[in-house]
């Protein structure tokens, strides 16, 4: 099995106010606000959703966000390169970091075990 595309975007800033403003200008929607300088922002005309994270530690990073239906059965023909395997995050899903060719990150997603609340203090970004 591989993945069901791109679920949306990972947008990491250095003002999350100034960002969010931006996207809300474009059409976006507020769908999620986080007690620490993140969010997800969804547009009502569908399409991948826009998850925007405050950091100031490196240097700031865009990527593709992919939805896997099932974490244990993911199998791409080609394997990719794990930056960090499915592990259980604060916000409900499993998440993977793959590197493309050129070591950009990827990040797929996929829906937690039955019984697990993703509460194990993993952190987002």
């Amino acid at each position: 099995m591989t993945t069901d595309g791109i679920e949306g975007f990972l947008v990491e800033t250095r003002n999350y106010g100034a960002t969010a403003a931006f996207w809300k200008s474009l059409g976006f929607e507020s769908v999620l606000e986080t007690d620490h300088g993140s969010g997800r922002w969804s547009h009502p005309a569908g399409g991948p959703y826009v998850f925007i994270v405050e950091q100031h530690e490196r240097e700031l990073a865009t990527h593709p966000v992919l939805k896997v239906a099932d974490a244990e059965a993911f199998a791409p023909d080609r394997a990719p390169e794990f930056a960090q395997p499915f592990t259980p995050t604060h916000w409900g899903v499993r998440q993977a970091l793959v590197r493309d060719p050129d070591g950009r990150i990827v990040t797929l997603e996929a829906p937690l075990p039955d019984g697990n609340d993703g509460t194990e203090g993993h952190h987002h970004g």
